[in-house]
């Protein structure tokens, strides 16, 4: 279980890479001016390769956490606040999804501030998630 916990934190780390740093390229989509095409168009590839490198990580990392709540046991409201909350995450992450297909769609309607403040959401609940696994409040 210990190769299990390893891997589940591996992947979190890396999903949250990809959580903290799509928002930060729609930022700077929502600032490119429609002239700039070429800006544009590089901003798209990598916000859509990131969105399709991390998916399968966000589903890793969900995957082995449920391995770990199987294998150690339904114990404890703090696991069961932890899994509602990595639960919002997975909104998130599909909701980036969206937003990307409104870019490259060029229906987006967001403006880099809404986006900026958008980006903040992941950390909020990547705090609440590192206090409930570490201190087990309840």
């Amino acid at each position: 279980m210990l190769i299990v916990k390893v891997l589940h934190i591996w992947m979190v780390v890396s999903w949250f890479a990809g959580l903290f740093y799509l928002p930060r390229i729609f930022v700077n989509l929502a600032m490119v001016e429609r002239s700039s095409v070429a800006e544009r168009a590089r901003l798209l590839l990598m916000a859509g390769k990131l969105y399709r490198f991390m998916t399968p990580i966000g589903v890793l990392a969900v995957a082995l956490g449920f391995w770990l709540w199987f294998g150690f046991g339904f114990g404890g409201g703090w696991l069961h606040a932890k899994t509602g909350l990595v639960g919002v995450l997975v909104g998130y992450h599909l909701w980036c999804g969206r937003l990307l297909r409104d870019f490259e769609a060029d229906r987006n309607t967001r403006g880099h501030l809404w986006f900026r403040w958008f980006n903040e959401m992941p950390v909020l609940i990547l705090l609440a998630v590192t206090y409930l696994a570490v201190l087990k409040p309840f």
